[in-house]
């Protein structure tokens, strides 16, 4: 687990140099190394993911239900379908609740019980999908799929100097996009 990340270049506290606080040493640059090309989406998830509310309300648990299957359990006794909300906003699963003040009309001697309203949510994967949910005795379960990734392999043509000619003599092959692309394509 990674637990404290330094900006490349930027020099750390210690004797001889200049001290920085807690905040400033943290950064969300994660995959510095040029081997990590395209992993920025990574980086803004795990970034939405440190930013989502701390309050451990409601209680939830997340559980593997099979080789491609979880399911999301909250604890949401007193609401009711209607005052539940489930959507899907980019790679982000937000539950919201929200509960009516139905107290106009009762009096009170002690109230323990608060019309409480939440919001929490989960980041989730690419290719993760929400299957469905259901509200049963106080408890909102939410089915997700995990399909297995399909193992790709793709060979990439190595070109030789003799075909440097057709490419302009600079050894590059040439940068076409769009319909000129396939009508280049079918020429050859």
């Amino acid at each position: 687990m990674i637990t404290k990340m330094f900006r490349v270049g930027m020099p750390r506290s210690g004797p001889g140099k200049t001290p920085r606080s807690e905040e400033e040493a943290m950064t969300t640059r994660l995959f510095t190394s040029p081997m990590f090309l395209g992993f920025d989406h990574l980086e803004q998830m795990l970034e939405r993911a440190s930013k989502t509310s701390a309050d451990g309300y409601p209680p939830y648990n997340i559980e593997q239900t099979g080789p491609t299957g979880l399911r999301i359990t909250l604890a949401v006794a007193g609401f009711t379908m209607d005052d539940l909300q489930i959507t899907q906003e980019d790679n982000q699963l937000v539950i919201r609740g929200r509960q009516t003040d139905d107290s106009q009309d009762r009096v009170f001697l002690h109230r323990g019980i608060a019309a409480r309203q939440f919001q929490r949510a989960f980041v989730l994967a690419e290719a993760i999908e929400v299957k469905g949910a259901w509200l049963d005795s106080g408890l909102l379960h939410i089915d997700l799929a995990r399909p297995q990734p399909e193992a790709r392999v793709k060979t990439i043509e190595i070109r030789g100097s003799g075909d440097a000619k057709r490419s302009g003599g600079n050894g590059r092959a040439p940068v076409v996009e769009g319909k000129a692309a396939k009508a280049l394509a079918c020429k050859e």
